[in-house]
């Protein structure tokens, strides 16, 4: 730390991102939930050479065609849309324009929740999952402080029911709950169509998993016109050219192309599944995920902690939490069908090597 950073920073723990490994062949890389699949051939196609020798020129500050076509996919009305460099830009922003009270989240859950927080000094209301990992809708009834909710929750992958998160937006109208989409093309009910009956939700989503964008950075907000006039307050006081061209294009495209994202979606969830089931048939405890990842822990007295570096010396790369809760779990992230079977086949492996 320089002696020029910010004192009320000074205790800042950052986020830490999945390993993003160089330069190793060979190598599984299920750590950080991004799609086995390539993008869309629509998005290759839209990224041609004019496109590239246009890069000398900004980009549409408004995202004219991208939210055009991300409206009409929603359903929802332009003004009801807004783009940002990934999910995580407009949860940012989410945090900077409406916690004013505070906001509240689980103890378990994305990461970058705490973290931006903490950068832009917002008290926090910190509330425990129950011991099954289930989030009780019960246990936010009554805080004043915006809801950020990830739904289906990272890294359980369980999810709750449109009806219980409109549950929460009525209890309250004059609290915001934001919903973080980034897993619900897998398995999970998205509450956009909320977003036209109350004003007091936001949805956030992101073209990093079920697009197979996540090396583009691009995301959304869903919501009433008016939050989406702050959000556009904060972008506009920020960087009013968040999202370059070339990521525009392919979302666009991206978006369009509702064929290709459907099919990819559902192999990804019939791996889960057979993978799921698997490590369940070897005695691992696995949450019933509706992401595009699982979470399990290995049967005692093998630990996550062994599992995980088993793995990585075999060649694939899971994600490992080391909190004291969530410490003898790993997160695997869905990859091809081929990859998973590979997966498996390592792990009757580790379990015969340690029990």
């Amino acid at each position: 730390m320089s002696r020029f950073f910010s004192q009320t920073l000074s205790g800042l723990e950052p986020y830490t991102p999945g390993e993003q490994p160089r330069g190793i062949q060979n190598l599984i890389k299920l750590n950080t939930n991004e799609s086995p699949f390539p993008p869309s051939p629509r998005v290759i196609e839209a990224i041609g050479a004019q496109q590239v020798r246009d890069l000398r020129l900004y980009s549409d500050p408004a995202c004219t065609d991208f939210l055009a076509a991300l409206a009409e996919a929603f359903g929802v009305p332009r003004e009801c849309v807004f783009a940002s460099n990934g999910s995580d830009e407009s949860l940012a922003f989410a945090f900077r324009a409406f916690c004013d009270k505070g906001a509240a989240f689980p103890d378990v859950t994305y990461g970058f929740y705490p973290v931006f927080a903490q950068l832009f000094g917002i008290r926090t209301r910190v509330v425990p999952l129950r011991e099954d990992w289930s989030l009780a809708p019960e246990d936010y009834k009554g805080l004043a402080e915006t809801l950020f909710l990830a739904n289906p929750n990272a890294p359980t992958g369980l999810a709750l029911s449109r009806a219980e998160i409109e549950a929460l937006v009525t209890e309250n109208p004059e609290r915001l709950v934001v919903v973080d989409e980034a897993y619900v093309d897998f398995g999970g009910e998205s509450c956009v169509p909320l977003t036209q009956k109350y004003d007091n939700i936001l949805v956030v989503g992101t073209f990093s998993k079920s697009r197979s964008l996540a090396g583009a950075r691009l995301g959304y907000a869903v919501g009433a016109p008016s939050l989406i006039a702050d959000l556009n307050a904060v972008k506009f006081s920020f960087n009013p050219y968040n999202v370059n061209r070339l990521t525009l294009a392919a979302g666009t495209a991206a978006v369009r192309d509702t064929a290709y994202f459907r099919e990819c979606c559902g192999k990804i969830i019939e791996a889960r599944e057979e993978t799921k089931a698997a490590l369940r048939a070897m005695g691992f405890a696995v949450t019933e995920s509706r992401a595009n990842f699982l979470f399990a822990a290995p049967p005692a007295p093998c630990t996550g902690t062994e599992y995980f570096a088993y793995l990585r010396e075999n060649g694939i790369l899971v994600r490992h939490f080391g909190a004291a809760r969530t410490e003898n779990y790993v997160r695997i992230t869905i990859g091809t069908s081929e990859q998973m079977k590979t997966l498996v086949a390592v792990t009757k492996c580790f379990l015969e090597e340690t029990t």
